[in-house]
């Protein structure tokens, strides 16, 4: 069931879509710099553990709630920033 407004899975994607992808995929880029530097130096020390524990908590709700809403933009950025996330939390975890 569709409702008005929302996109069909496999629909052609409409404005509002394409506006929330945009949007979306500034956002997690905006933590690709951050983890290509704690990659790049193994430090972290200047990133809060429990910020990026509430922080990952948030996006994953966020991203259930893209999939019970069956919203690709949602679905994706949260998704993608997720990993990224994960990523900075691992690399913490491991190189304090």
């Amino acid at each position: 069931m569709v409702l008005a407004g929302e996109m069909e899975w496999g629909s052609p994607m409409d404005g509002i879509t394409a506006l929330g992808l945009v949007a979306g995929t500034l956002t997690t880029l905006s933590f690709a710099p951050q983890v290509a530097r704690a990659w790049r130096t193994r430090s972290t020390a200047d990133l809060s553990p429990a910020m990026l524990i509430i922080f990952l908590a948030g996006i994953l709700l966020w991203l259930v709630y893209g999939v019970i809403r069956e919203d690709l933009a949602i679905i994706a950025a949260n998704g993608a920033t997720a990993i990224l996330i994960s990523l900075i939390i691992s690399i913490k975890a491991k190189h304090g």
